[in-house]
């Protein structure tokens, strides 16, 4: 399977749902961009590195991964975003030291926090980008920058029936609310995992 090189087009945000933020990613030699959901506290640290003028007082956690591998001559030759399934993408971390490259399983958006951080180049396979790949609305050509991402993520990110806001998840059972849970984590999800947890522990 062929790869294809991914550039870092933006972040979006979603106007409807609280938190939620889409990092799209682009393809190097074509149209078509990538959308992948992420947590606030990624989408930050995504920000901070794509903005080389902010310095935060202390290293975020990726900053603090940064530090260390340096310190340990560990260099992050690449990311593979290598899989999607159910929605969620799955990401490797291809490392050297001392000559002996490694294989480190992690999720995309810690995968491409320390690629902009070590300015390693980002990649997917070809059938990822043809299942997953989309056009953006309009003319097909570059709009100005933060023009198209503007609510870009309300318009991929569908709410699904089986996750409920946190007005629905009072009317559901226990039964109900813990296999919700274990989707939310299986999805890695956990901003909707800690609500429905919570809601678990008000009955209990």
């Amino acid at each position: 399977m062929s790869l294809v090189r991914l550039n870092i087009k933006g972040i979006s945000y979603s106007q409807t749902q609280n938190g939620a933020y889409a990092l799209i990613l682009s393809e190097v030699d074509g149209e078509r961009k990538l959308p992948i959901v992420i947590g606030a506290f990624e989408a930050q640290s995504i920000a901070i590195a794509l903005e080389k003028e902010i310095r935060p007082p202390r290293p975020l956690t990726h900053d603090l991964f940064k530090n260390f591998a340096d310190r340990f001559n560990i260099v992050v030759k690449q990311v593979i975003i290598h899989k999607l399934v159910d929605g969620v993408f799955y990401s490797s971390i291809i490392c050297e030291r001392d000559n002996k490259e490694e294989i480190i399983d992690a999720r995309t958006s810690d995968a491409i926090s320390l690629a902009l951080r070590f300015s390693a180049p980002i990649f997917t396979y070809r059938n990822i980008l043809d299942k997953a790949g989309i056009f953006l609305k309009g003319t097909g050509h570059e709009h100005e920058k933060g023009e198209e991402e503007s609510v870009f993520v309300d318009d991929f990110m569908v709410e699904d029936e089986e996750n409920p806001s946190n007005a629905d998840y009072k009317k559901l059972s226990l039964q109900e609310l813990h296999g919700l849970l274990d989707k939310a984590v299986a999805q890695e999800d956990y901003e909707t995992a800690a609500k429905l947890r919570d809601e678990i522990s008000k009955r209990n």
